[in-house]
């Protein structure tokens, strides 16, 4: 849903950080001189699906690409200037507090807003022009699916499992296999065919967003949006449902986009992180890099913001008035 932020003033000293992850120079460079190349940043190539598609960041490794996303409520830039990268099979967390502009910049990503300004791509084709026709607007859904934090808002509370599963299939596969695919995905979600009668509202809280993901990974998406999608679970159920995640990365290559307050979720579970504040990206790099060693105040802030042994929280709402 749209954060509740759109009332922060942006701040005009925030900058972003010489340390980037997948930097757009740093592509452009390593691609100098490759044939098809515009001089504007994109790069004609053949996507890793074997279609062809404009590269921008110069990289066909990059099964995402976010450049120059701005998006304004009135006078209030939610998201300003933000580009990253994400690679086939990698993880990528978006952090910051309530307001920074982290499930904008995700919803424009997914396609449930439009931004002002900037271009999205992925595997190498545009999602920032919108072409008209039935056929156009499933494949753009089967390119990004999203997790929410709540599932049982998600999921239609009078359709069972196996009906939620089949009517994903049925609108973007009619020709498959759906009895067959059901149960696979059944399976890889750690369910079984047990949960394939239940209601939304006879299952546990994992259960339902197990249920989600399933239904994602129905389409076979390239990009899997995780908006703050162990939030509202138990740390053990939390645990269950990340090591899962875990899995099917390995197993599909799938790129997560990981929207995130919670430290440990992106300590555990992504290989790079941007870090937003106000809109604006403060710091990014190798997830461990940042965390062991954050170059920007927002970013110390927010670990500092972790409660342990000795934590002093009159000293963080210090620090936080003086940011």
């Amino acid at each position: 849903m749209p954060e509740n932020a759109k009332t922060a003033a942006h701040d005009e000293n925030t900058a972003h950080t010489e340390r980037t992850v997948h930097t757009e120079s740093a592509g452009n460079a390593g691609n100098a001189g490759n044939a098809g190349d515009s001089g504007d940043g994109s790069t004609a190539r053949t996507a890793p699906d074997g279609s062809e598609g404009t590269w921008y960041g110069g990289n066909a490794d990059d099964v995402l690409v976010v450049k120059g996303l701005r998006r304004s409520y009135g006078a209030v830039r939610a998201v300003d200037d933000v580009s990253f990268t994400l690679p086939h099979g990698g993880s990528l967390g978006i952090v910051g507090e309530s307001g920074s502009g982290k499930t904008t910049t995700a919803r424009i990503v997914v396609g449930l807003e439009k931004a002002d300004e900037g271009e999205v791509h992925v595997r190498g084709r545009s999602r920032t022009e919108r072409r008209r026709g039935r056929a156009h607007r499933l494949a753009r859904a089967r390119e990004v699916q999203m997790v929410f934090q709540d599932p049982l808002q998600s999921l239609d509370p009078r359709t069972s499992v196996e009906a939620a599963l089949r009517e994903t299939l049925r609108l973007h596969f009619p020709d498959r296999d759906h009895d067959r695919r059901v149960r696979e995905l059944l399976d890889q979600v750690g369910l079984g065919t047990r949960a394939a009668d239940a209601l939304p509202r006879r299952l546990s809280g994992g259960q339902r967003q197990r249920v989600a993901i399933a239904r994602a990974l129905a389409v076979e998406p390239a990009v899997l949006v995780l908006d703050e999608a162990v939030a509202a679970l138990d740390v053990s159920v939390q645990a269950q449902i990340l090591n899962l995640l875990a899995d099917i990365r390995e197993q599909t290559s799938i790129g997560y986009l990981f929207i995130t307050h919670d430290l440990g979720v992106v300590r555990c579970v992504t290989d790079d992180v941007i870090v937003m504040r106000h809109g604006a990206v403060v710091e990014a790099g190798r997830t461990a890099d940042v965390l062991a060693a954050p170059q920007h105040p927002y970013t110390r802030l927010l670990l500092e913001s972790v409660p342990r042994p000795g934590w002093d929280p009159e000293r963080i709402a210090a620090a936080r008035r003086a940011l």
